[in-house]
């Protein structure tokens, strides 16, 4: 599960902890999972992945900009689905820390993280 050096260096203040890579029952698919920790006002800049993700907020208050969709605020507890492909970014906007637990089912092989340009 790789994230190129510009992602790395463009998400600053985010940070992730992988918790699980597996292969899927889908050929060419795996599943991927990893808590995202967001300090304050931090921002993951417009980016896509190489398959759906499910992003359940655990802790504080970050909102999203799908392009092409109004923004969504979500509070601990709430999750969003982002399609395969979408250009998308995240933004925590509570007054502390933020963590989302994101689940991906991803092209295998392919870098998890791809920047808008």
């Amino acid at each position: 599960m790789s994230l190129s050096a510009a992602a790395q260096t463009a998400m600053t203040g985010v940070g992730r902890v992988d918790l699980l890579q597996k292969d899927s029952a889908i050929p060419g698919k795996e599943l991927i999972q990893a808590r995202v920790d967001f300090g304050h006002d931090a921002l993951a800049p417009r980016h896509s992945h190489p398959g759906e993700e499910i992003a359940f907020v655990l802790k504080g208050t970050l909102q999203y900009q799908i392009d092409g969709q109004p923004p969504v605020t979500l509070h601990a507890g709430q999750s969003l689905f982002i399609p395969a492909g979408a250009v998308h970014s995240a933004r925590n906007i509570g007054g502390g820390e933020s963590q989302e637990l994101a689940t991906y089912v991803v092209e295998k092989g392919k870098p998890l993280v791809v920047l808008a340009k």
